[in-house]
């Protein structure tokens, strides 16, 4: 009883500081009045100690999964654990689908001023919810909470949380693109199954060898979010090692470069002139199952299918970094904690700890072991079971080690119609109805004309 009366008055000190801290943008009068504190309701005093307990605030957590396996057993779970730990905070987790339809309806709650409490979203919709005026910023929680240590995050997760010096959300289900390949289809066409190929050219030597008896070389995801596999082929092939497709303030897309041009012509020619890979668009969802059954001896495709792979496939398989061209790269990927406005500060503050908790060293560990995302912090590959998990199956610490070429994913202004852009014209481009130059031309002007109004 006196440790949850002691959270309840944190809590209450934590949301009066989230008040004066997290209206400081377009927040109104009325919106202030609803976020003022009302200390009579649950301010307590040692004395208090023996009354009835007080009422939890209750915060609904929105999240979705994007990839194979029961990971909605394992974040309710989570869930459940932080409830009995913080009995003054009651959690509803709701599954909401897929990143596609999770975005979907966070942005119905928010229009119909219903938003969740605290929500896992995808980075990429980091300005979409400022220009939302959605979300909080958490530096204040941030400078006051000593327990968040937020160095111990990987910078490379840290970059898309951020924006003109605000921290707007915590890394939780994170991942890179990685190539997993199945080592018995080497050995059988005498490859060795101890060195993947590491270049470009190697690879498209490795996939012509395999694509035979009935499975082909290589597999690459084209229609969901494809602009994410355009992005590591367009990063590999840059001369400039901090070069993306967007700027960093997200108000620019840089889609028809040459050196772009380059990368999505070496993707389709693996189809089209190497006959290493079929031809047209290839499903997201599809893409790990036919590896799992033995379809393709190669796949690209995100590490939080990492224990999905390990969980199904019949066989010995590696996981490496995608082969470089110029330099080895992938964008980041996956979903953050953001908090959301409209709600009071309780709810706010209440939402705080439990992002924290989803984020701390032992359920980073825990996530990353149960799904295949990558560790979010860098404490959680010191934990017992990370060690033990990593000694056993090192491949999960492929995507770990890859986050040194690691780089932000296409996050922009209107982010919606900016990633529809490149994903159809790259898709028309894997379909063969445009080629490449043509298709990142018309994907420029589009993304051009949809980010006017934020360069005036």
């Amino acid at each position: 009883m006196q440790k949850q009366t002691k959270t309840i008055l944190t809590l209450l000190s934590v949301s009066m500081l989230a008040v004066a801290g997290c209206g400081q943008s377009n927040n109104s009068t009325a919106e202030a009045k609803e976020n003022t504190v009302q200390p009579t309701t649950i301010a307590a005093t040692p004395e208090s100690t023996e009354t009835p307990a007080a009422k939890p605030v209750e915060i609904t957590f929105y999240y979705p999964v994007n990839v194979g396996g029961p990971l909605t057993k394992v974040i309710d779970g989570m869930a459940s654990a932080f409830m009995e730990q913080h009995p003054e905070i009651k959690v509803n987790p709701v599954y909401t689908g897929n990143y596609g339809d999770n975005t979907v309806k966070i942005q119905a709650g928010v229009q119909a001023k219903q938003p969740p409490d605290v929500a896992v979203m995808m980075s990429t919709e980091l300005y979409s919810m400022l220009d939302m005026n959605a979300i909080i910023p958490l530096d204040d929680f941030i400078a006051k909470d000593t327990d968040i240590q937020m160095a111990d995050f990987y910078p490379a997760f840290v970059e898309d949380t951020q924006s003109e010096g605000k921290t707007y959300s915590l890394p939780f289900q994170r991942s890179t693109i990685v190539m997993y390949y199945n080592k018995e289809m080497f050995k059988a066409v005498g490859l060795d199954p101890e060195k993947p190929p590491t270049t470009w050219d190697e690879l498209v030597t490795y996939a012509k060898k395999l694509n035979k008896d009935g499975h082909v070389g290589l597999e690459i995801p084209g229609n969901d979010d494809s602009y994410w596999m355009f992005q590591m082929l367009a990063r590999q092939n840059a001369t400039d090692p901090k070069q993306n497709i967007m700027s960093s303030d997200g108000k620019k897309a840089m889609f028809d470069t040459p050196e772009n041009v380059e990368a999505l012509q070496f993707w389709l020619d693996l189809s089209h002139k190497y006959k290493a890979m079929p031809e047209g668009v290839i499903d997201w969802a599809t893409v790990p199952t036919d590896f799992i059954q033995g379809k393709t001896a190669m796949m690209m495709h995100t590490s939080g299918n990492l224990t999905n792979v390990k969980n199904n496939a019949k066989f010995e398989f590696g996981v490496a970094f995608p082969p470089a061209q110029k330099q080895f790269g992938s964008p980041t990927g996956g979903g953050n904690l953001y908090i959301f406005k409209g709600t009071s500060p309780e709810k706010q503050a209440a939402a705080w700890e439990f992002a924290k908790y989803m984020t701390a060293s032992e359920q980073a560990a825990l996530f990353s072991s149960s799904s295949g995302y990558v560790g979010v912090r860098k404490s959680a590959y010191d934990t017992d079971a990370m060690k033990k998990y990593t000694a056993d199956f090192p491949q999960a610490l492929v995507a770990r080690d890859q986050l040194e070429y690691a780089f932000r994913e296409l996050s922009t202004h209107n982010h919606g119609k900016v990633s529809t852009a490149i994903t159809n014209q790259i898709q028309a481009a894997l379909a063969g109805e445009i080629d490449a130059a043509g298709a990142l031309k018309k994907a420029q002007a589009e993304a051009e004309q949809a980010l006017a109004p934020f360069n005036k």
